[in-house]
């Protein structure tokens, strides 16, 4: 399953047809080679170990994005998530737009091929960050959508060739703890684990709805990781490792297996003017691994692989926007499109 936000969700008749086994060995052979991939994205780290070793660092960060007092201010990433937890008892508001063009998709050869209609996807997904305790924040993403369908070449006998839908997604909520302070030598790490909720459309599909009106994945999911954070005078470096794990799910009665995932995300901030405008750069990442306990998967298994440059405005010292593109490189099993957003932050 494909996490990154402002992505419709597969339509209804690829997320109930085919039966996809995996034996145990093939699970580990696609487990080692992610875990090599999570080699190489760690050791991208190393060069800030090197480089930022003459950079002096506080250790605390007064809201979402804006780092330790050494740093310039920023907004932080539109969708890598930061490192520092929010300052005790201050709280965030983040709320991004995504709106998301795709009428392609990546096949299982990784080519992209005709998605056999036209589709349009809306995400507004509210995200409330508060500082609980000392080196701990908790935060919860509230989203809505909202997909429209039209061009579809393989309507439901005597149906619609276009259609539309819309309404809440899967509730999430998430902790995290600052495992270890920015270092001259090393990075900041922190801890994080989340637990999204079935909460978004699911049952009861309707054929004529072309599969918009599936808004969530059925599933209780689990995702732990790992965020780092380094700044490198004058890049801002931020990173996400995370595992997740999902529950099975009852589709409009069916039971399905989704493939756990892990999830590799890198970000780079640039001040250009300080403390007023800077330049995001993104990559983004989610690779299906195989599910390494109970039944075995019968989805196909996806990959996404996706970059999102923007432009993030700090107008006042409480309001910001964040302006960028989410463009999809390369992919199997998933979709291909691009995704213009529009973040506003407020910092109460």
């Amino acid at each position: 399953m494909n996490p990154l936000p402002g992505r419709p969700l597969l339509i209804y008749s690829r997320v109930v047809t085919g039966e996809v086994t995996l034996d145990r060995r093939s699970c580990r052979s696609r487990l080692l080679y992610l875990l090599a991939i999570v080699g190489i994205f760690i050791c991208g780290l190393m060069p800030s170990l090197v480089w930022g070793s003459d950079v002096s660092r506080s250790s605390t960060e007064g809201a979402r994005g804006e780092g330790p007092k050494a740093s310039p201010r920023s907004t932080g990433p539109i969708i890598t998530d930061t490192t520092i937890p929010q300052a005790l008892g201050t709280a965030t508001l983040f709320v991004p737009y995504f709106l998301t063009f795709a009428g392609s998709e990546f096949a299982s050869n990784w080519n992209r091929a005709s998605a056999g209609e036209d589709s349009l996807s809306l995400s507004v997904s509210p995200q409330l960050y508060y500082g609980l305790a000392p080196r701990t924040e908790v935060y919860v993403v509230v989203p809505y959508l909202h997909n429209w369908v039209w061009n579809a070449s393989d309507p439901p006998p005597a149906g619609p060739t276009h259609a539309n839908y819309g309404g809440l997604g899967d509730v999430s909520i998430t902790g995290k703890y600052l495992l270890l302070e920015e270092h001259p030598s090393f990075p900041a790490v922190s801890g994080i684990f989340t637990a999204t909720f079935p909460t978004g459309h699911h049952r009861h599909l309707d054929a004529d709805k072309l599969g918009t009106d599936l808004l969530g994945t059925g599933s209780y999911t689990f995702t732990p990781g790992l965020n780092f954070f380094k700044y490198v005078n004058p890049f801002l470096l931020y990173g996400n490792v995370w595992y997740t794990f999902y529950t099975p799910a009852t589709i409009n009665g069916e039971q399905e297996y989704y493939s756990d995932s892990i999830t590799l995300n890198l970000a780079l901030e640039y001040p250009i003017i300080l403390n007023r405008l800077v330049f995001l750069f993104e990559f983004v990442s989610s690779y299906d691994v195989g599910r390494l306990i109970g039944h075995p998967e019968n989805q196909p298994s996806e990959i996404q692989m996706s970059i999102l440059p923007g432009l993030e405005l700090l107008a006042t010292e409480n309001w910001s926007v964040d302006i960028g593109v989410l463009i999809d490189l390369f992919g199997k099993n998933s979709t291909a499109g691009y995704a213009p957003n529009l973040s506003i932050f407020y910092n109460f």
